[in-house]
C-alpha cells in the first residue's frame, strides 16, 4: 500500500505567507538588465553597419564592378529603393524573430541559429514578393548582400560574445541567483555554474522555505561561500541577501503547485527572472521538447537515438573530412616523420591497441612522441600519476621526446588518426578512445561510451584536453553519446580548432 506524502502548506508552517510581499513601484532596472539593454543596443547598431557594409558592397560590385552594357545605372532611384528596402527588411526581420533579445544573445548557438533564420525568412519573403509582383531585383545584389551579411552577422556577434566571455572570466556581467529549493540540488547546480565562467550565473543565497535553518547556516563551494535560510524568512529576507537578478527553484516540491503559483505573483514589478530547473542533467538539443498538459509545462524527453551515429550522411562527412585533412597536413606530417627519424630512435609511427565502438578494438595510430620502450616503465612512473580513475597523466613525463613535446603540444601527433576514419575505425567527432585496461575497469555506466564510435576529437578535448579529470572526462563522453547531433559535431570541430591552437591541457 502506497502512503500518500502530506501536501506542504505554508499557512500552517508560517506564521505568515511567505510570498507575501510588500508591492514594488517602479523599481530600479537592476545592473544585469542595465547591461543587457546596453548590449542590445550595442547589437543594434552592428546589425546595421553589416548589413550596410554588405548591401553597399553588393551595390557597387553589381552597378560598378560588373555593368551591364545598357542596363540601369546604380543611381537609379529604383536601384536605391531595392537596396534600402532590403536593408529595412532585413533589420525588421532580425527584430521581430528576437535576434537582440538579452536571453538569445546569452545561448551561444542560439543566437546564430536565429541569425540563419530571420535571414532565411527575409529573402524567402523576398523571392516570393517577386515572383507575384513580378519585381526583379538584381540576383547578384541580392546573393552577394545575403552571403556577406550573414558572415558579418556572425562575425560581430561572435565578437560580442567574446567580450561578455572575457567580462565574465573577470567576474563581471554576472546574475546574483537565488535558489530556493533544497540545498543537495543548490550544491550540483553551483558546480555546474562554477565549471564554466561563461553561463554568467553566481549563487549568493539559497533559501529553503520548509525547513528550519541553523544559525548563520551556510555551504561553501569553491570559492563561494553561501548563505542558507529556512522557514524563518520571507521572500523578502531572501531576496534581500544581494542585489538578486534571477530566482532558480530546484525542488518544485518544496513550493508544491500553490506555492510556485504565488511565487511567480510575488515577484511581478520586481526585475527578476524566474528559472525552474527539471532536475535533469546532461540532456540537451533536439532529445528536450517542452509541452502544455492541463495548463501545466511538462518537459519531454526523447530517448537517444545511437544509431543517428552511425547514419549515412555522418559516414561521408567523416571520410570525406579525414582525406582533406590528410592532403592538406602532408607537408606537416612529412616534416615532423623526419624530424622523429633523425632526432630518436624508434619507429616513426606508434601503435596502440584501443576499444573502439560496442567493445571491439582496433589498432590507433599516432606519431610516436615517447622514447622506445616507454609502455614498459610505465609502471615506475605510476607514483607520479596525476589522473584519478583508470587514466595514466602526468606532466613532464620524462619519456616524452624533445619533438614529442611539440607534437604534443599542438595534436601534430594525433593526425594518423585520421587513417583510422578512413579505415572506420573511428568518427572525427566521438568519445575518447580508451585502452582495454580502462575498459575493463568501466561500470556499466561508463560502458554506454561505446555505443558509438570513438574519435579523433570530442568534448573532452575541447573541454580541458589533459586537465580534465577522469570524472569530467566521463561526464563529457556520456554527454556526447546521449545528445549526439551533426550540427554538435560541427561546433565540436570548431571549438578543436581554438583549443589546439591555444594549447591549454596538451602535455
Amino acid at each position: 500500500m502506497v502512503q500518500e506524502l502530506p501536501e506542504l502548506r505554508f499557512d500552517v508552517e508560517f506564521d505568515r505567507d511567505p510570498f507575501v510581499v510588500e508591492p514594488v513601484a517602479a523599481p530600479r532596472p537592476s545592473a544585469q538588465r542595465r547591461w543587457q539593454r546596453r548590449l542590445s543596443r550595442s547589437v543594434f547598431v552592428t546589425d546595421a553597419l553589416s548589413l550596410a557594409v554588405a548591401i553597399t558592397a553588393a551595390h557597387l560590385l553589381r552597378y560598378v564592378v560588373l555593368p551591364r552594357p545598357g542596363g540601369i545605372a546604380g543611381t537609379n532611384p529604383y536601384v536605391i529603393g531595392v537596396s534600402v528596402g532590403l536593408f529595412l527588411d532585413w533589420m525588421i526581420g532580425l527584430a521581430v524573430m528576437r535576434t537582440r533579445d538579452p536571453k538569445i544573445l546569452d545561448s551561444g548557438a542560439a543566437q546564430y541559429q536565429a541569425v540563419a533564420r530571420a535571414s532565411f525568412y527575409v529573402f524567402g519573403w523576398i523571392a516570393i514578393f517577386a515572383v507575384v509582383l513580378q519585381i526583379w531585383p538584381s540576383r547578384v545584389l541580392v546573393g552577394f548582400a545575403g552571403i556577406v551579411g550573414v558572415l558579418l552577422l556572425f562575425l560581430t556577434r561572435r565578437m560580442w560574445r567574446w567580450w561578455v566571455m572575457k567580462r565574465r572570466s573577470h567576474g563581471e556581467l554576472t546574475a546574483n541567483v537565488l535558489m530556493i529549493g533544497g540545498v543537495r540540488s543548490a550544491k550540483t547546480m553551483m558546480q555546474r555554474f562554477g565549471s564554466d565562467a561563461g553561463y554568467g550565473l553566481r549563487v549568493v543565497g539559497v533559501w529553503v522555505p520548509d525547513r528550519v535553518a541553523s544559525p548563520d547556516e551556510r555551504f561553501r563551494v569553491g570559492e563561494l561561500d553561501v548563505q542558507v535560510l529556512g522557514t524563518e524568512s520571507d521572500l523578502n529576507t531572501a531576496l534581500a541577501i544581494a542585489a538578486i537578478d534571477t530566482v532558480v527553484v530546484t525542488d518544485t516540491e518544496h513550493l508544491g503547485h500553490d506555492g510556485m503559483r504565488e511565487l511567480a505573483w510575488a515577484l511581478e514589478g520586481r526585475d527578476v527572472d524566474l528559472l525552474v530547473a527539471p532536475n535533469v542533467v546532461d540532456v540537451a538539443g533536439p532529445r528536450v521538447h517542452l509541452e502544455a498538459h492541463g495548463n501545466m509545462p511538462l518537459i519531454y524527453l526523447s530517448g537517444p537515438r545511437y544509431s543517428r551515429a552511425r547514419s549515412l550522411q555522418r559516414v561521408i562527412f567523416d571520410r570525406g573530412f579525414a582525406a582533406l585533412v590528410l592532403i592538406a597536413a602532408s607537408p606537416v606530417l612529412l616534416l615532423s616523420v623526419l624530424a622523429i627519424r633523425l632526432t630518436s630512435k624508434g619507429p616513426v609511427f606508434y601503435r596502440s591497441e584501443r576499444i573502439g565502438e560496442h567493445g571491439v578494438p582496433f589498432q590507433m595510430y599516432k606519431l610516436r612522441t615517447m622514447i622506445r620502450g616507454a609502455d614498459q616503465v610505465r609502471e615506475e612512473l605510476a607514483k607520479h600519476n596525476m589522473a584519478s580513475g583508470p587514466l595514466f597523466k602526468m606532466q613532464n613525463d620524462p619519456r616524452v621526446t624533445s619533438v614529442g613535446r611539440i607534437l604534443r603540444r599542438y595534436s601534430i601527433d594525433e593526425l594518423p588518426q585520421f587513417v583510422n576514419v578512413l579505415k572506420g575505425d573511428m568518427s572525427i567527432v566521438g568519445p575518447r578512445p580508451p585502452l582495454r585496461v580502462e575498459v575493463d575497469a568501466y561500470d556499466e555506466t561508463i560502458r554506454r561510451r561505446l555505443l558509438i564510435k570513438q574519435g579523433v576529437t570530442g568534448l573532452w578535448q575541447v573541454s580541458g584536453r589533459s586537465d580534465l579529470s577522469w570524472e569530467d572526462s566521463v561526464r563529457l563522453d556520456l554527454d556526447y553519446v546521449e545528445n549526439w547531433s551533426m550540427l554538435r559535431d560541427l561546433q565540436i570541430i570548431l571549438r578543436t580548432l581554438r583549443a589546439v591552437l591555444a594549447s591549454h591541457g596538451a602535455y
